[in-house]
């Protein structure tokens, strides 16, 4: 089954977009070639660049005291697993202090590195990171594989903490999402969310081998799902000849 999610705030597409960063970060990193490492450089500049937009540390920091609040509350209570209930607390109470430990913006110790500095400011340039614009990068790449890891892994560490706050923080909101199934009728399914505790996140899996793309719409109070059919000059068109069955997660 194939996996999509919508966020249905702010906050919650942020997490989402840092997510995917730092997971293609991860990725280009372990591999050797100097292509990849530029692309892990300029997926290094993406997330520096979106903590910066707001105060994600803060935010983080927020959004996990008031997790340990709430899993702090469930001590003692003989229906809980105590040993879990511990383990996420342990988690919680790490992520916390790594975060209150990070000194200034996120990634500012990239702006002081000259390399660094130069190579982000024309990355965005139509061939604008040539050996001849930038010869000192150019070097760079000329290094063995293992070297270049090593410095990317060092000019990674400062932004970590938020890449770990932000991987705990979406573990816990997708474990609070039950899948259920349901139909989407002639392409379309809606559902109104009602008025409890709002979700933040819709997750919903559909069987690749239909063929069908999910588009998700919604706010707190519904969701809106349109199956649409890709034709091979890239349109689409909603699926209306078929009803489908879907997994659908609420996560709140």
């Amino acid at each position: 089954m194939l996996l999509y999610e919508f966020p249905f705030n702010e906050s919650t597409r942020t997490l989402l977009r840092l997510e995917h960063l730092f997971d293609r970060l991860g990725q280009l990193v372990q591999r050797d070639a100097a292509l990849d490492h530029h692309f892990a450089l300029a997926t290094l500049f993406e997330i520096v660049e979106l903590a910066l937009r707001t105060d994600l540390k803060g935010d983080l920091m927020k959004d996990i005291d008031r997790q340990r609040a709430q899993y702090n509350a469930y001590r003692g209570n003989p229906a809980v697993a105590q040993e879990a209930l511990e383990q996420v607390c342990s988690r919680l109470d790490r992520a916390f202090a790594d975060l209150n430990a990070l000194q200034g913006k996120p990634g500012h110790q990239l702006s002081a590195h000259e390399m660094l500095n130069g190579l982000k400011n024309r990355i965005g340039m139509p061939g604008g990171t040539c050996e001849f614009d930038l010869p000192a990068y150019h070097a760079w790449q000329q290094r063995d594989g293992a070297q270049r890891r090593q410095d990317l892994l060092q000019w990674m560490a400062p932004v970590m903490p938020l890449a770990q706050g932000v991987s705990l923080l979406l573990s816990l909101l997708r474990e609070t999402g039950v899948p259920h199934k349901v139909a989407a009728v002639a392409g379309q399914f809606q559902q109104s969310l009602g008025s409890g505790k709002p979700s933040l996140l819709a997750r919903l899996r559909i069987d690749p081998a239909l063929g069908l793309v999910p588009e998700i719409s919604g706010h707190r109070l519904m969701i809106l799902v349109r199956l649409m059919r890709i034709d091979a000059d890239g349109r689409s068109k909603l699926a209306a000849d078929q009803d489908v069955s879907l997994e659908l997660s609420l996560c709140a």
